[in-house]
């Protein structure tokens, strides 16, 4: 170790993702030690151990405060470019009535402890993540958005997580391309200090944000979004002329409203049916559609040939008892050109108990559909056979097909099902797996 040259040693040192350990290999080697201060990051999480032994009586004592070791880190290093501080996954789970901790050494976005470290390192800081312990967080809110503004002008990439935030005093942050909140309490309600202190964002993550009543997010250079809304705001918005993935995940706002003329990739998820309002996507390659009210979700959206790749989740059963579409007819007429088919077992089930199957190529185009992925519950293997062969008669240029069986089916009405699938239609190439909620899915045979 002592003979490898510093940059070498340097390398090694920042490949570690804990501070904790980098302190360890300084204790251990000489080497190390004399490049350790040259490293630019810092990363540093408490963990469940360190957080019991600083509240037992009989450990307390021989506990350094957790801030303390932080600083103490950090003020040890030449440049500093990013910094990941908070506590670890499994302390995530306490729950605040679990504990009482009026405490405050891991309340790590509060401001006089981020006023002790911050304009130390600033000036070459392009990345910061701060994870509070939500026990300490939750009842103390924090200006610690408006510090960094103030401080950190070159910064790219901000991470806040488990926090009561305020924006009063935020300031624009023009270099600022990456910000993820998640799990905060956020009082700007209508996400306008977000719009004007952010301008250049390219990347959005706002993963259980609450606070919010009716959020409008309008940013002109966002690429890619991911947001998860926590409570049932009024409506929601979104105009963004570059946006390319959406993932939007939300309750049933009255209104919601989205303008992305660019958008590729789409991922909706609505607990219930909205007011939806949409302009056209003239780029939309793929498009993953949930909700516990599919089929007025469907009704709602614009007509998109140019989508590729469609999977539909319906999360409550829906009969089709006196529609004069199925659930997949819906699909393939919102989708006309789609050629992968993803169908999950409430939207098969709907088209199993749906009547009017026989005439099914003539009322939708389904020449282009080449591949189709779907889980199966099989209450009734003739009713599932029948369903089956006839999407194959109705699909000619149809190549792939992947059938997922749910685990409580009985084994040979599995592979009863398998064998008059295979014998029916020889021109298509078979996968065939299990499935079962809350599990991940495995393969029987790939590619038969």
């Amino acid at each position: 170790m002592e003979d490898l040259p510093a940059p070498l040693l340097l390398e090694i040192l920042g490949r570690l993702s804990d501070s904790a350990d980098v302190a360890r290999c300084r204790v251990a080697s000489r080497a190390l030690n004399s490049v350790a201060r040259e490293i630019r990051s810092v990363h540093l999480y408490c963990s469940h151990l360190r957080y019991a032994k600083s509240r037992s009586p009989l450990t307390r004592s021989s506990i350094t405060p957790f801030k303390q070791v932080f600083c103490r880190l950090i003020s040890e290093l030449h440049v500093v470019e990013r910094v990941f501080i908070g506590v670890e996954k499994p302390l995530l789970l306490v729950a605040f009535d679990d504990v009482e901790d009026e405490d405050d050494d891991l309340f790590l976005s509060d401001v006089s402890f981020t006023k002790e470290w911050l304009p130390k390192v600033c000036r070459n800081l392009k990345s910061i993540s701060i994870s509070d312990f939500w026990v300490q967080s939750c009842w103390r809110r924090t200006d610690v958005l408006s510090l960094i503004s103030s401080y950190c002008c070159e910064l790219h990439e901000l991470e806040v997580k488990n926090a009561w935030l305020s924006v009063d005093g935020l300031t624009p942050m023009p270099n600022l391309t990456v910000l993820t909140l998640e799990f905060i309490r956020l009082d700007d309600e209508n996400l306008e200090k977000v719009n004007d202190s952010f301008p250049l964002l390219k990347d959005l993550n706002l993963i259980g944000v609450g606070g919010l009543k009716d959020p409008k997010v309008h940013l002109m250079h966002l690429r890619t979004c991911h947001w998860s809304v926590s409570n049932a705001p009024t409506s929601i918005s979104i105009i963004a002329p570059s946006l390319v993935d959406l993932t939007l995940k939300c309750v049933k706002p009255n209104l919601l409203f989205i303008e992305a003329p660019l958008l590729s990739s789409l991922n909706l998820s609505v607990d219930s049916t909205c007011n939806l309002k949409v302009k056209e996507f003239s780029h939309l390659k793929g498009l993953h559609l949930e909700s516990s009210g599919l089929r007025n979700l469907l009704l709602a959206f614009p007509f998109s040939r140019t989508v590729e790749n469609l999977t539909a989740v319906s999360t409550k059963w829906e009969s089709p008892v006196a529609v004069s579409k199925s659930i997949l007819e819906l699909l393939l007429h919102v989708c006309p050109n789609v050629s992968c088919l993803t169908l999950t077992s409430r939207v098969w089930s709907e088209f199993e108990t749906y009547t009017g199957l026989e005439d099914l190529e003539s009322r939708v185009q389904m020449k282009g559909l080449n591949e189709i992925t779907a889980y199966l519950t099989v209450n009734d293997i003739g009713v599932t056979l029948s369903t089956i062969f006839s999407l194959l008669d109705s699909c000619s240029g149809l190549s792939n097909m992947a059938i997922f069986i749910h685990r409580d089916v009985v084994s040979n009405v599995t592979s009863n099902l398998i064998s008059a699938c295979m014998a029916h239609c020889t021109r298509v190439r078979w996968k065939w797996g299990m499935w079962k909620e809350g599990t991940k899915e495995t393969w029987i045979s790939d590619g038969i």
